[in-house]
Parts: structure tokens; sequence; C-alpha cells
């Protein structure tokens, strides 16, 4: 019966540190947005011109986007 008492008091004592860790990280803003991370995959990488180090008039701007490095 004392380990059962024991259990008890474990569980309660680790249940109230999850719940104070959360209302710290709460108060924080961790869980402020929630929309903006599910949405984000759906928009395309921005493509962003990069020109050759040596002068190449062929290679003078190249894309480069998160799928296309070189």
């Amino acid at each position: 019966m004392d380990i059962l008492y024991l259990m008890i008091l474990c569980s309660v004592s680790l249940a109230a540190i999850f719940l104070v860790v959360f209302i710290v990280y709460a108060r924080k803003g961790q869980f402020e947005d929630d929309e903006s991370p599910a949405v984000r995959i759906l928009f395309d990488d921005e493509k962003v011109k990069e020109n050759d180090e040596t002068g190449n008039k062929d290679k003078d701007e190249k894309e480069i986007g998160e799928n296309n490095k070189n």
C-alpha cells in the first residue's frame, strides 16, 4: 500500500512540473503563432539573383532557390 502512495505522489508531482513548464512557455509566447508554420509550406521560395564571380556573361545571373543550390 505504501508503494501506491509513492506512485500517486510521483505522478502528481510530475504533472505539476509539466503544468508549470507549460504556463511559463505560454507566457513567453511559445504558442502564439500556430497558423503560419502550417501555411508556410504552401508558398514558393523566393528566387535570389546572384552574380557570378568569374564574369562569364552566360552565367551572370543565376537563380538559386531552396531546391536549386549549387
